[in-house]
């Protein structure tokens, strides 16, 4: 059953991508609103978790939080992309991994604890592939992982929850040493229990005993230093995070636009202001690939992300500059960031984590057929 026609489940992926209950009894609390118990609450969890509808609930961290990250591609010929999208999928910091209709045909997203990390998979994997990696990094963020607004019809684009009165924030305060644990719990996903933090505090401090280190591990020290982060801008949001393909929006394309040094930020902030724009960022130009301004729109089907995409340009004052857009076409992986990941940590704790499974070699619907050579927008072919 399509989850958005269950007025309890669609309840629990719109209302709470962000400012989820953070207290002792959080599904307590989505029970008192909702007008059910939180024992229907925890059900309708898993079973969005069990079809994938929702990857986890979790947090979504702020830009200098800690960790690195890098968008990467790759230009793999045909014949070897499934075998080599296998390798970049077994890297244990790729957290998407996606097919786009480009000659740069294969995207993922490496994270890991830092840049030399980075590098050092990036260069192995180049030997090992014989193909040389597009490395694109961020340089400024307009608007990164908002929460979106399910409501509209599955026909249309979702529109993104912009947060009233809160500028998206670069050079955010990182996570400490001594909290990169609970970072990876957040990483991971909420337990689904009925005092979720009480398992994280119990998980902790077996953690820390099983090290050698001693301290205080409870979960009103926990749900202070959650809140102390939202504050500071270390987490962009707490709540719920859902997967468009899962709830039909399966059109996904990333637009990139070739603007001049000069303009890039009053267009890139113009940009994320639009109403489908779900993503926009500047990243650096690579050899070959001279676009620098990036957003995502996803929609249920191709002409209605083509329609959304013509009018984020003009709006933004982008229409005169080159610009490819790159739809999905498989997915070979989508799971979370695994910035923190690398802390130690004991398997899961009792109660199922709210992560999905992970999305691997799925399909995308094929909202155009393949095409041999792209049709030019401005100066340059279009991914």
């Amino acid at each position: 059953m399509d989850p958005r026609t269950d007025p309890l489940q669609f309840a629990l992926l719109n209302r709470w991508q962000r400012d989820f209950p953070l207290c002792e009894a959080p599904f307590d609390v989505l029970a008192g609103q909702l007008g059910v118990t939180p024992e229907t609450v925890l059900a309708a969890c898993e079973r969005l978790v069990a079809s994938g509808a929702i990857s986890r609930i979790g947090a979504v961290f702020g830009i200098g939080a800690g960790g690195a990250s890098l968008l990467a591609a790759m230009a793999v010929p045909p014949a070897d992309l499934a075998a080599v999208a296998a390798r970049v999928s077994a890297l244990p910091g790729v957290n998407h991994n996606y097919e786009r209709d480009n000659r740069f045909n294969l995207w993922f997203v490496l994270t890991g604890r830092d840049e030399t990390s980075l590098a050092e998979q990036l260069a192995a994997l180049e030997r090992d592939s014989g193909l040389p990696v597009l490395r694109l990094p961020m340089l400024q963020p307009y608007g990164v992982d908002l929460a979106f607004d399910l409501r509209r019809e599955p026909s249309q684009a979702p529109r993104p929850m912009h947060e009233q009165g809160r500028a998206w924030r670069a050079g955010v305060p990182p996570v400490a040493d001594a909290d990169r644990s609970l970072a990876a719990l957040l990483e991971r996903g909420l337990p689904l229990q009925r005092r979720p933090f009480d398992a994280w505090a119990r998980e902790l401090a077996l953690t820390a005993s099983g090290a050698g280190r001693t301290g205080a591990h409870d979960s009103a020290g926990i749900l202070r230093t959650l809140g102390r982060w939202l504050d500071a801008g270390t987490l962009n949001r707490f709540g719920v995070i859902v997967r468009h393909h899962e709830l039909g929006y399966r059109a996904n394309a990333m637009t990139v636009f070739d603007v001049p040094d000069a303009v890039v930020d009053r267009c890139g902030h113009l940009l994320a202001g639009m109403p489908a724009v779900t993503l926009a960022y500047r990243r650096a130009r690579a050899p070959g690939w001279p676009y620098n301004l990036y957003c995502m729109i996803h929609g249920a089907s191709h002409d209605v992300v083509l329609a959304e995409v013509a009018e984020a340009a003009e709006g933004a004052g982008l229409a005169p500059y080159p610009r490819e857009v790159l739809f999905s076409l498989r997915r070979f992986k989508q799971v979370g960031g695994r910035r923190f990941g690398d802390a130690a940590l004991l398997p899961s704790a009792p109660g199922r984590p709210a992560s999905g499974r992970p999305a691997s070699g799925d399909a995308m619907p094929q909202v155009r057929p393949p095409r041999a050579g792209l049709p030019t927008e401005g100066h340059h072919a279009q991914p």
